[in-house]
């Protein structure tokens, strides 16, 4: 095949990239200076050198397997061609560099804000932080929206490097009311009846303690309240609301205070953490995964 045909060229490329961004044809015509006609024509012809369909047109329009592919190259090439400009001085004296992450809620609110302030500040970079849960943070990876995250997977996303962080630790806890009035002997059986704590609908960490505490497929009671923040969470087993799988890290100075009871204290639940990040030799991305990797090793376990 001839290598103009095995290109893919770069006006193309970062064509596709806009009309993800924007949503529309239109939109990105607008944002390239450039009408609408030249906005199709540039993508028809870059899916006919691929020989992949790359957009659903829909409105918003959204980017197909093969597309996310071409998308997650454009950011990459973007992020070169910024680090490339930073060092060789073209850069404006007020540009920052924009580092996008997805991070899990219960990281966010423990150990991770702690990673991002040993990031020198010399370096100017800009964070913006996406919350979503560790067992959805590779998603994002995958169409090219973060360039870093936090997983619980320890597949690499193609085009992305993945290491081990540690594991953080969730002990089930109650308010000492609560317990007294809704979890007797035994426990495994006062779990199924009694009010619990979710973080959203696919949050299964409070399932699973009750099955594996009972040996059996039955998990919590059936009445959930739906509380979507880590801070929410603790306040609303804090409250009495229902009980919870709390983070190691908040739970132990409430255990202290006596606001909050352990339950079952041998049955911990270990949820295993990576770091994925694309596979750029960046200057900001190498500084963000030294932090991270540094701090992770002092607040999760081995």
């Amino acid at each position: 095949m001839r290598a103009e045909l095995t290109e893919l060229p770069l006006d193309q490329v970062r064509t596709l990239l806009a009309v993800v961004d924007e949503g529309t044809f239109d939109a990105a015509a607008a944002a390239l200076h450039v009408t609408p006609s030249a906005v199709s024509q540039r993508v028809k012809a870059l899916e006919q050198r691929t020989g992949r369909v790359l957009l659903v047109r829909t409105k918003p329009v959204r980017a197909t397997e093969s597309g996310e592919v071409v998308v997650r190259f454009a950011r990459q090439l973007a992020r070169l061609e910024r680090d490339a400009r930073t060092e060789l001085g073209m850069s404006g004296t007020g540009d920052t560099t924009r580092v996008s992450i997805a991070v899990n809620a219960d990281s966010l609110a423990t150990w991770f804000l702690a990673a991002l302030s040993r990031v020198p500040e010399g370096l100017r970079l800009s964070f913006e932080l996406r919350r979503e849960d560790e067992s959805r943070t590779a998603t994002l990876l995958r169409e090219g929206l973060v360039m870093a995250a936090v997983t619980s997977s320890p597949d690499a996303v193609a085009g992305c490097s993945v290491r081990p962080l540690g594991r953080m630790r969730y002990l089930a806890a109650a308010s000492p009311e609560f317990a007294e009035r809704h979890l007797g002997e035994p426990l495994g059986e006062a779990l199924t009846r009694a009010p619990v704590l979710i973080f959203d609908r696919s949050d299964d960490l409070q399932d699973a303690f009750v099955r594996r505490l009972r040996r059996s497929r039955t998990g919590a009671s059936a009445v959930r309240h739906q509380v979507p923040t880590s801070e929410g969470f603790l306040s609303s087993v804090v409250a009495g609301l229902g009980w919870g799988m709390i983070p190691e890290a908040q739970l132990e100075p409430l255990l202290r205070q006596g606001r909050l009871v352990q339950l079952a204290a041998d049955r911990p639940v270990d949820v295993p953490l990576y770091w994925q990040q694309w596979k750029l030799h960046s200057p900001a991305l190498v500084a963000v995964t030294d932090a991270v990797t540094a701090t992770a090793a002092q607040a999760l376990r081995d």
